[in-house]
């Protein structure tokens, strides 16, 4: 009788490690899952001075310690200038899609999820004046360059693109479903899928709306590469939809 009560005690431990192992390899799972994706995605930053950012709190902690909350402004050519913060922004109507990143470099990633505010939606929170015809995007954190005067990341879009829901235009604040990672443009960037990568500025904190057009950072740096910049036809899978 004690045998048996010894085998079973035995094979109720085992039993008990196999399933905690087990449950404990399912628990880490998403995690190394999400750690190996995010690796896979190739990061290229021209921002020489960096910041954390924590979406719990809202909150940007610089290199010297100062902390403020992070807040989108909206101005320009608006009916109503506005600073939102990023639980404004995630409280917000969400829209999600999956479209390809391509980069100038030759490079693609097929499939991102992206969740975020459609061009569209933009256009509706931001009412631009009748005058407005682009907006101009601008990054947080200075550069390690200054083409032009310019110490930090600018891009411009018309906003008929913006407007173009085909064009798949957003402003992410979520990859595959968890808030942006701070090397891939958190708190806040632009995904533009069918233009080249470095029209999808990151680190966006202020969109200006103008009635005219300007050169982005990347064009005034590397004059080679124009303003316009479609993905070569040869290199979309699909159209955006």
């Amino acid at each position: 009788m004690d045998s048996t009560r010894k085998k079973t005690s035995r094979h109720g431990r085992r039993w008990f490690l196999r399933t905690l192992g087990l449950t404990i390899l399912a628990l880490a799972a998403p995690k190394a899952a999400w750690a190996f994706f995010v690796r896979g995605f190739p990061v290229r930053t021209v921002e020489d001075e960096r910041f954390d950012f924590d979406p719990a709190s809202g909150l940007l902690t610089w290199p010297d310690g100062r902390r403020e909350t992070y807040r989108l402004r909206i101005d320009g050519l608006v009916q109503q200038p506005l600073n939102l913060t990023h639980a404004q922004l995630t409280a917000m109507e969400q829209t999600s899609q999956i479209s390809d990143f391509h980069c100038v470099e030759g490079w693609s990633v097929a499939d991102l999820r992206w969740g975020g505010l459609s061009g569209p939606q933009v256009l509706a929170l931001a009412q631009p004046l009748p005058q407005a015809r682009y907006v101009v995007l601008h990054a947080m954190g200075r550069t390690d360059r200054q083409p032009d005067g310019l110490d930090h990341y600018v891009e411009c879009l018309p906003l008929a693109d913006l407007a173009d829901p085909q064009r798949q235009i957003i402003l992410a604040l979520t990859l595959d479903g968890k808030p942006l990672p701070a090397d891939h443009g958190a708190p806040l960037r632009l995904i533009a899928p069918l233009d080249m990568a470095y029209k999808s500025i990151k680190f966006v904190d202020r969109l200006e709306f103008s009635a005219t057009d300007r050169p982005g950072w990347w064009t005034a740096a590397n004059p080679i590469y124009p303003s316009d910049a479609p993905v070569p036809a040869q290199r979309l899978r699909r159209k955006a939809r």
